[in-house]
């Protein structure tokens, strides 16, 4: 299973046109579990500050789908979106320029080394640190870029089988992660090694979330993994599993999970 080249095969064919990009975007918005919890978390934080000038990084930004969802929110806010792919960051910062949103700017970075100091009122790290061996050292730079009292929001699997690895001897369905998935004691007391004291972490994709990866994700890709030529069937079979998905996500992330393959962190300098 190539999980990566399959994502930039997704992405060159919605990237052909800002129209696309946008579809794509709100594809991934009502699919991807993760995104549901991380816009439940970012609007809580957001509400009543639409107006002021508040500085953001998405560190591991990606495809730039939370810099897009948070840079419709408000104009004021100013967001460094960094990663460490230059054809994706280039092509990130044409799709932005493209759709005018100026208050944008996309730049190559590696999180081990980038280092702001407080500069930032919020960062965002959705599913980048089970990429990164060091991730005590990312989490040292994110705080020292943060502003005093500025959040840290982390979405990333956790040890519950975060990255579909249910027992030892098991491999990853995603095969670029350098750990199956974080417990939940152990990132935090990673985040109080770097600088946080303040710190509230919850599970997510408790079971209605796994059921719904399942269909919306893990099958499809293991189809995709097999033949290109499932590009053809993906509309029907998500025309027959996308309300069930739609139904199982509302649920995962309004409920209380006392345990879950994912983890919602939040961390306060």
């Amino acid at each position: 299973m190539y999980y990566d080249p399959i994502k930039k095969s997704l992405g060159q064919v919605f990237n052909r046109t800002p129209w696309l990009r946008r579809l794509f975007y709100t594809l991934l918005d009502l699919l991807l579990l993760r995104t549901w919890h991380v816009h439940r978390e970012l609007r809580q934080w957001a509400a009543g500050r639409q107006d002021e000038n508040l500085t953001i990084l998405d560190a591991g930004s990606g495809y730039g789908q939370y810099t897009y969802w948070l840079s419709g929110l408000s104009k004021k806010w100013n967001i460094l979106a960094v990663d460490v792919k230059d054809e994706q960051i280039a092509d990130s910062n044409q799709f932005f320029r493209q759709i005018g949103r100026t208050n944008v700017q996309f730049a190559v970075q590696d999180l081990v080394l980038y280092q702001e100091p407080n500069s930032f009122d919020l960062a965002l790290s959705v599913d980048v640190m089970e990429h990164i061996l060091e991730d005590v050292e990312v989490f040292r730079n994110i705080h020292a870029s943060l502003k005093d009292g500025g959040m840290l929001l982390i979405s990333t699997p956790s040890d519950q089988g975060g990255s579909d690895v249910h027992a030892d001897g098991e491999t990853s369905f995603i095969e670029e992660h350098v750990r199956d998935g974080y417990n939940i004691h152990e990132i935090q007391q990673k985040l109080r090694t770097a600088g946080f004291e303040r710190i509230e972490a919850r599970y997510s994709y408790g079971e209605p979330g796994q059921v719904s990866w399942r269909l919306s994700m893990k099958y499809p890709i293991l189809m995709l993994g097999m033949s290109k030529w499932f590009f053809i069937l993906l509309p029907f079979y998500y025309l027959i599993t996308f309300p069930f998905c739609l139904l199982l996500n509302w649920i995962d992330s309004t409920a209380k999970h006392d345990s879950g393959t994912g983890l919602i962190v939040k961390a306060w300098k």
